[in-house]
């Protein structure tokens, strides 16, 4: 008897050994699929999503819906691949470990720094992110020469681009520098300072928060400007990322971006008519 039953369950084991091996070779094949081969497989597209990050990305807490500049381009990416969004929540330090970890697909609104660019890929740049400055109500300038002089007062956040081009290009004038963006803010709202160097979309959005901070400049001679890109894994499978390039490229050239972009600054309460003319993305 006792061997009648084992005999059975060794049979039972071995009919069961196929279906395991396919178990185990599709879980195989997902682990190393590529984005494109999973965004079309899912049908689904995930990307990293910032609360309080306008003109970029806003959630309606009632709702718990999104909206913004990049939800409305990564709905647009979407309907390429047939493909319905995920969100992610995330910041933009941990949407690059987000890609990596494969967590989603795209992130957005990424300068490419070259520490960036060691652990994930970038697609061409979505726009040219030029920089300035909010000034106080009264000053106007125009060209960094008009700020790098030692009587104007500049505002920074520490550590950051804004602070790295103000004293590359302002370096005569009084630089303080403020631990986070809200601190200099305050400081810019309190009268410490003449200008607070921005980069536009930064400038803009926080201006529409506050339009008592004064009003944004754009800068030249020169023009200081940074690409904003798409974060994507890298993997052996450029498909993905050659899809999106040619979405940038396409959608740039149409002059599409511009009005995305524009919608999201709208969003932060600063009328058209107010974004200068020479911001062109």
């Amino acid at each position: 008897m006792t061997q009648r039953v084992t005999r059975r369950l060794m049979a039972a084991g071995a009919a069961l050994l196929p279906a395991a091996a396919l178990i185990s070779q599709a879980n195989a094949q997902t682990a190393n699929e590529s984005t494109f081969e999973r965004v079309q497989r899912t049908k689904i597209l995930r990307i990293a999503v910032l609360p309080g990050q306008l003109p970029y990305f806003q959630k309606d807490l009632a709702t718990g819906e999104w909206s913004g500049a990049s939800i409305e381009m990564a709905k647009d990416i979407a309907k390429v691949f047939g493909a319905t969004l995920e969100y992610v929540e995330s910041t933009y330090g941990n949407s690059v470990l987000d890609l990596q970890a494969n967590k989603i697909d795209l992130a957005f609104a990424l300068n490419p720094t070259p520490a960036r660019a060691l652990s994930i890929r970038f697609t061409h740049p979505v726009m040219i992110h030029p920089y300035g400055c909010i000034a106080r109500k009264g000053f106007a300038p125009v060209t960094w020469a008009d700020i790098d002089k030692p009587d104007v007062k500049i505002i920074v956040d520490i550590g950051s681009l804004h602070e790295v081009a103000a004293r590359r290009f302002a370096s005569k004038a009084e630089i303080t520098g403020f631990k986070t963006p809200d601190e200099a803010y305050l400081a810019m709202q309190g009268g410490r300072g003449d200008v607070m160097i921005q980069a536009a979309m930064v400038g803009l959005s926080a201006l529409g928060r506050n339009p008592n901070l004064g009003t944004y400049r754009l800068l030249t001679n020169p023009q200081v400007a940074l690409p904003s890109n798409l974060g994507v894994r890298r993997e052996p499978d450029t498909r993905f990322v050659e899809v999106i390039d040619a979405w940038i490229d396409m959608n740039r050239g149409t002059g599409q971006i511009r009005e995305w972009l524009i919608g999201g600054i709208e969003k932060t309460g600063i009328k058209r008519e107010a974004i200068p003319p020479e911001l062109t993305f």
